[in-house]
């Protein structure tokens, strides 16, 4: 995001719609909003004082409050002005400055939006399957325009521009309604079962639609050539240009590239870009989840309304079978009839028995429990919770072992050192753990430049070579091995 001027500069033209005396404000500029709907532009203050009037809610309006509110507005920025001279006979009258008023550009759009928005609720979004074969069709034709004037390709432009706009936002108008709080509410009432039906084949009849229509759109984009897009978005900038505006700034490189920015948001809404998921697809996905979701409520709907019912009745029917069977073994089987499952899972195995008898049967044999999984490959066994153990002795008895452990190996290194002297010549046979002790100061010693290092208790202690062509055989357990006579001086 690129933040300009423009983005940070405040909009003085909203102000009327939130501050005190807004129902002055806001009447005045909707009275202009519905003259300029009517091609009258301008008015004088007298009409708008006269019309203002005509409702009983401006009953103690007066003509000094109307002017005082017309000054505001246009300070703002809602109204321009322009000093009327036509009607002018006397020099009195020209002193008094008769103005008229026009409604300014921006807040023409400012009531625009307004009155969108309190039709918000009332027109409500919907799913147009028209508008994707309409883009369907208009992309098909995106070739034959490298041979079309500016005008056709403009018109064609424009049309492509605003169903897909339509169908943009139709769309996520209606799925915020649908994922609304009160969307939600609604779903968990029985009413809802009357007219879920309906819903689901509307939603799947746009899925179908959606489905069909964006295969064929990718296709048509695919054979789109880019040198017929760069024309195409060339006419379109040459016919922005020729249409002739007053105080309005137009930049050529601002109109192409905010051309070719809407061009690339069609392509990646349909077929994607640089290995992402294209928002079509992402719209199918949604669409089908929400489906999903409404057939969940039904269903949750659907086994409460049967769980209510009465069924004693049938379970005292139930009961004088039960108490109809001759024996046990003609009750198992009405209970498994019953209660038993649909499909029952025969599970076939050398298990171990009680008894060799061919006659015994199910229920003379102890149960077996036999744990099965899922055949998934996301299935993780559930982690079985505990309360946390107080474990203090046994971490104390480990590290009172580990101490004696250290200070034991620490009194076997020292009796090897003798008058702060560790000769490798004069070492009697020892264990591995001792020799890589000894191995690891002597390469601490020969890495250093200076022939020191120190233990992992902090001593300090140098290396020295007496004579560098002398060697020595230093005897483990586990083997021997040839070694330079070298000596470790402790300080």
């Amino acid at each position: 995001m690129k933040v300009n001027e423009k983005l940070v500069k405040p909009v003085r033209e909203a102000k009327y719609l939130d501050v005190e005396n807004t129902d002055r404000y806001r009447s005045i500029a909707r009275l202009f909003y519905q003259n300029y709907e009517k091609l009258k532009y301008w008015m004088y203050q007298e009409e708008v004082y006269e019309e203002l009037t005509e409702d009983p809610y401006f009953a103690g309006y007066t003509m000094e409050q109307c002017q005082q509110d017309l000054e505001t507005l246009t300070s703002w920025g809602n109204l321009a002005t322009i000093q009327d001279t036509k009607r002018v006979s006397t020099i009195e009258e020209f002193k008094n400055k008769k103005f008229r008023f026009q409604l300014t550009e921006t807040t023409v759009e400012i009531e625009r939006m307004v009155i969108r928005l309190e039709n918000l609720f009332i027109e409500g979004a919907s799913l147009e399957p028209t508008l994707l074969e309409r883009l369907r069709i208009s992309l098909g034709k995106a070739e034959e325009m490298s041979q079309k004037d500016a005008e056709q390709i403009h018109g064609w432009w424009s049309d492509l521009n605003n169903d897909f706009i339509r169908l943009n936002q139709n769309y996520q108008d209606y799925m915020r309604e649908l994922n609304s709080v009160k969307a939600e509410e609604m779903m968990k009432t029985r009413e809802f079962l009357v007219f879920k039906d309906h819903l689901i084949e509307y939603l799947r009849s746009f899925v179908k639609s959606l489905q069909v229509n964006v295969n064929a759109i990718e296709q048509a984009l695919r054979k789109v050539r880019p040198e017929t897009v760069k024309y195409v978005l060339d006419q379109v900038t040459v016919y922005e240009l020729s249409i002739p505006r007053i105080e309005a700034e137009v930049d050529e490189q601002q109109i192409y590239e905010r051309m070719k920015g809407r061009w690339e948001n069609i392509r990646k809404w349909f077929a994607g870009a640089d290995g992402v998921q294209s928002e079509a697809m992402r719209v199918f996905d949604t669409t089908n989840e929400v489906i999903r979701k409404i057939t969940r409520y039904a269903n949750r709907l659907s086994e409460q309304n049967n769980s209510g019912a009465n069924r004693r009745e049938e379970y005292r029917k139930l009961a004088g079978m039960f108490a109809g069977c001759k024996d046990i073994d003609e009750a198992h089987k009405l209970a498994a009839m019953v209660f038993g499952i649909e499909k029952p899972l025969h599970i076939k195995g050398d298990f171990p028995r009680q008894t060799d008898s061919i006659n015994s049967g199910v229920f003379d044999e102890e149960p077996q429990e036999i744990i099965i999984q899922p055949r998934v490959r996301n299935y993780r066994e559930k982690s079985k919770r505990s309360g946390i153990e107080d474990r203090t002795r046994e971490k104390e008895a480990v590290r009172q072992a580990m101490v004696r452990r250290l200070e034991e190996e620490r009194s076997l290194l020292k009796s090897y050192i003798q008058d702060g002297r560790l000769e490798f010549a004069a070492l009697p046979e020892i264990a591995p753990q001792v020799r890589d002790i000894f191995l690891t100061w002597l390469s601490k010693g020969l890495e250093s430049k200076t022939r020191r290092g120190k233990t992992e208790d902090g001593q300090a202690f140098s290396v020295i070579l007496e004579d560098e062509q002398k060697t020595c055989v230093l005897k483990c357990t586990d083997g021997t091995f040839r070694m330079p006579a070298y000596t470790i001086l402790f300080e």
